[in-house]
């Protein structure tokens, strides 16, 4: 896997390239062949000045083995602590070679193939705007397993190095590597990278890493220094809170290992960190998240959801219909890819308003030093507002984003069907009305299809696509390849009322409204959800959609069943729900008053209503049960999304409930959360039954699932 040649100003060059993958990983050819290749490094030190480490992949390194990673089981704990020792063993040998070693990174280096870069003494990256560079272990819930946590430490400090790198896993470009001290220089070729790093091992052969220099101190003090001791108590407090209380342990790990290997020497750190790296590979939650973003994520992004047979499709002329807050993000998005926009509504003062918002967004970003005044400019440039059908002359991708209301949304699409490209996708941004029923306001019902956007448009980064009954396969081709055009990940799923993520994500909040109508502290079940792993509390979520759509979404929803000849089964969120905005008078955080109390528009503590008109004293149940209740009501209901032919895949379930609903990333997903739950499947329906026994008919686990509990069967 690494070629080695040497040539006559005496610098080696190794060139790692794995025969048999894509990508170089830290598989078992590569550890067999950095071992050959440190040992003959070591052998004929005196034949040579330097070493450059490069790729002939178009990545350097894309990380550690996640195939042998997900597999690790508890008894494995032995076998992976002794491959870590060897790794980092491997590299410790590299970079006190006597010798100075430079890394030439061609591309992204990520995970374990950064760590290989931290090991050199001087890091030179190609300056590609693709290229990303960092240390992402805490996403996949795990940490760095070859020296990353001990050496970031020593590099950049203990409070950078865990802010800036280990808990946020964030990637950086190489201007922004080059910036955060990851990276030491840039290079505009291929030609020059490997010339710089050449030059700059010749130029420097006494080179050695500075935490191997004598009276070498960790930037802004070790632990024992009086600044940083005066901090660290406070550090395990600020991730509780960053965490919520949830339990995720890689972040704890993570913490625990850089401030325990920051106190001692190097190898000691990377025993440290071996052992807390074992426990999280060994456990479910690190699985569960190497499923999510590594396996199902990688499905979806290669296509997996997209229909076969059909060509790649580029989209060239944008038409939003609808300049509010959806309308205004979608705008935003597309001509922040490239897109020119017509951004359509009533009257041209609406649609300035809504171009008012990218401006908004884009001058956020020019302050930031994200994007030049330039580049902001010619973004705004693209969307242009009109109140004109005309203006969408050509239009070959038509987004409709107007009020839900079914009669509403084919108006618009008559106005405007005319004059767009014949074969122009029309797409609606409905978030729950069936696109079948409104594909029967256009003339081309195969060519409509639903872009289900997510709020805030710019900040959220799934899209999930509604197929029709009608709607043709092209079609759906066609709307994955505008969803990776625009920097979304899309999923897809068929036609039904609130489709997948709507549709779940109301499970999980009519589970805490109805908690709230048995009498429970409505404190208790703000901090269940919290803690269970939720981007934010149920009744907080609930304010910010407000109370009245998900009344309406209700009502409407049960006038269909009713219609279709079917039985309509109250909740015990109902009750409330009617409650709190007729009763009461709250409709959420737009109308000032929901279930918590607002003050200049923010929000400052639950209603204290909550505790006299519902809040029964002493009334409580196991904290376990409130947690999994929310849990287990998305996860049922995903089930019955697979059942009905709503979900067409595992992946887009389980990405969909992560990006799309606030799924707990910790849980791999709805249906990974059940393959993952302890005892598996028969453990998941065991512990369904028992919620079903104490709460409701509805936690009863759907015939499929109790069927392939019993077959030894999981969601794959």
């Amino acid at each position: 896997m690494i070629r080695w040649q040497q040539g006559s100003d005496g610098v080696v060059v190794l060139t790692l390239d794995d025969p048999d993958h894509p990508v170089n990983t830290m598989n078992q050819t590569y550890v067999d062949s950095m071992e050959a290749t440190v040992a003959r490094l070591e052998a004929e030190r005196e034949t040579f000045g330097g070493v450059v480490l490069t790729s002939a992949k178009s990545s350097f390194f894309a990380g550690g083995d996640i195939g042998l990673m997900s597999r690790a089981r508890p008894e494995n704990a032995a076998d992976l602590t002794e491959l870590c020792t060897v790794l980092k063993s491997q590299l410790r040998r590299l970079e006190t070679l006597g010798r100075p070693v430079a890394a030439a990174m061609n591309g992204t280096a990520l995970g374990g193939g950064f760590e290989i870069a931290l090991a050199c003494h001087r890091r030179i990256a190609l300056d590609t705007p693709g290229s990303r560079f960092g240390l992402p272990e805490v996403t996949l819930g795990l940490l760095p397993g070859a020296g990353g946590v001990s050496r970031t430490v020593r590099l950049l400090g203990l409070q950078n190095a865990l802010t800036d790198v280990l808990l946020t896993g964030r990637q950086y470009s190489p201007r922004e590597a080059l910036t955060k001290g990851l990276v030491d220089e840039l290079a505009r070729t291929p030609e020059e990278l490997l010339a710089l790093a050449g030059k700059w091992v010749l130029a420097h052969p006494d080179s050695v890493q500075p935490w191997d220099t004598k009276g070498f101190r960790i930037p802004g003090g070790a632990p024992s220094h009086p600044r940083v001791a005066a901090i660290l108590p406070a550090l395990p407090a600020q991730l509780r809170k960053q965490l919520r209380g949830a339990d995720v342990p890689a972040p704890r790990n993570i913490l625990a290992a850089a401030v325990e290997s920051a106190q001692v020497g190097l190898e000691a750190g990377e025993k440290t960190e071996t052992g807390y790296l074992v426990e999280l590979m060994t456990g479910q939650v690190s699985t569960n998240m190497m499923q999510a973003f590594f396996y199902d994520m990688r499905h979806i992004t290669s296509g997996g959801s997209r229909p076969a047979g059909h060509p790649r499709h580029t989209a060239h002329r944008v038409g939003v219909l609808g300049a509010g807050m959806m309308g205004a993000g979608i705008a935003h998005s597309c001509a922040r890819s490239g897109l020119p926009v017509v951004l359509k509504d009533v009257s041209r003062e609406a649609a300035e308003k809504g171009k008012k918002y990218s401006e908004q967004l884009l001058a956020k970003a020019v302050d930031r030093g994200r994007l030049s005044r330039e580049e902001a400019g010619e973004i705004l440039a693209r969307i242009t507002p009109s109140a004109d059908p005309g203006d969408l002359t050509g239009c070959d991708l038509v987004i409709e984003a107007v009020f839900e209301d079914p009669a509403l949304k084919q108006q618009v699409f008559r106005e405007i069907e005319g004059v767009v490209a014949p074969d122009a996708v029309l797409a609606s941004n409905t978030s729950t009305l069936p696109v079948t029923g409104l594909a029967e306001g256009v003339g081309r019902p195969e060519d409509f299809i639903g872009l289900h956007f997510f709020s805030p448009v710019d900040k959220m980064p799934l899209l999930e696509i509604v197929v029709g009954e009608k709607t043709g396969e092209h079609t759906v081709a066609k709307a994955v390849d505008i969803a990776r055009q625009i920097g979304k990940t899309p999923i897809v799923v068929n036609d039904g009322r609130g489709f997948f993520t709507s549709r779940v994500i109301s499970q999980r909040l009519d589970e805490a409204v109805a908690m709230i109508g048995e009498g429970l502290p409505p404190a208790s079940v703000e901090q269940a959800g919290a803690q269970a792993g939720y981007p934010a509390p149920p009744l907080q979520l609930l304010d910010e959609l407000t109370l009245t759509l998900p009344r309406r979404i209700r009502e409407e929803t049960r006038a269909a069943v009713l219609a279709g000849g079917g039985e309509w089964r109250p909740h015990g969120s109902e009750p409330v729900m009617d409650r709190m905005i007729d009763e009461f008078g709250r409709g959420g955080r737009s109308s000032g008053a929901g279930f918590h109390e607002y003050a200049d528009g923010r929000r400052t503590r639950l209603w204290r209503g909550l505790y006299e008109h519902f809040a029964v004293p002493g009334r409580e149940i196991p904290f376990e049960d409130m947690k999994e209740r929310m849990l287990f009501a998305e996860a049922l209901d995903a089930v019955r999304c697979l059942d009905e032919g709503v979900l067409r895949s595992v992946p887009d379930a389980n990405v969909g409930s992560i990006l799309g609903i606030g799924f707990p990333a910790w849980t791999g997903g709805v249906l990974q959360y059940i393959n993952g739950y302890p005892g598996g499947l028969p453990g998941f329906v065991a512990r369904a039954g028992e919620l079903a026994g104490r709460y409701g008919e509805r936690f009863e686990p759907p015939r499929s699932l109790v069927a392939m509990a019993a077959e030894g069967g999981r969601f794959e």
